[in-house]
């Protein structure tokens, strides 16, 4: 399988190049890790936090899934992954920064915005997730805007960030001065990042 392939002639590459450069500090790496941002992206291939931020192994905790959601905080039900990962991050690594990029051309969010099935045929994992975006995209769709595409994009974004904030413990730390939550919109044809300004409630480019 050439794509295979292709991976393992990636990993001779860092092992002759990356690695033997940057020796001391995997192997610092190896002992814990301590980082300062946990950054929840989409797990859309074209969308790679290490390369649009340009961090280092160790810098991030990342959490990717299909349209960079983070799910309301709830208790039983079934398996929280997304959820596992924010309360990993937040109260056993302590990070000061979660930072939720959502991005443009999305596919999980144009599977939220047309509605009807998704992935296998009748209930799929990708239905259930996405109805996530429910509100959103109702809220989308009321205000009719020239591109909803875009605005489901940016609207996903602030809901995750609200979702966030519905963990007690992500409350209570941001609410200390202790944590701060981010918001922002990767364009992968112009690769210009935009920041949410919660305030004013608009995105602006960096």
């Amino acid at each position: 399988m050439p794509g295979f392939a292709e991976l393992l002639d990636g990993y001779r590459r860092f092992r002759g190049q990356e690695y033997h450069l940057h020796r001391e500090r995997w192997q610092q790496l190896a002992s814990g890790q301590e980082p300062p941002a946990m950054i929840v992206a989409c797990c859309d291939s074209r969308v790679e936090p290490a390369t649009i931020f340009d961090t280092k192994p160790g810098q991030a905790f990342v959490l990717r899934n299909v349209a960079n959601i983070v799910p309301p905080f709830e208790v039983g039900g079934g398996l929280h992954g997304a959820s596992a990962a924010v309360e990993f991050a937040v109260l056993m690594l302590k990070v000061r920064h979660i930072v939720v990029m959502g991005h443009g051309a999305c596919g999980g969010v144009k599977a939220a915005l047309e509605g009807g099935d998704h992935g296998a045929p009748g209930e799929s994992f990708v239905d259930g997730w996405i109805r996530v975006l429910d509100g959103a995209r109702q809220r989308v769709l009321d205000a009719n805007p020239e591109d909803p595409q875009l605005a489901l994009e940016l609207e996903g974004v602030k809901t995750s960030l609200r979702n966030l904030r519905s963990f007690p413990y992500v409350a209570e730390r941001e609410a200390a001065g202790l944590l701060k939550l981010h918001g922002c919109h990767f364009s992968i044809a112009e690769g210009r990042l935009q920041v949410l300004d919660e305030a004013e409630d608009v995105f602006r480019p960096v």
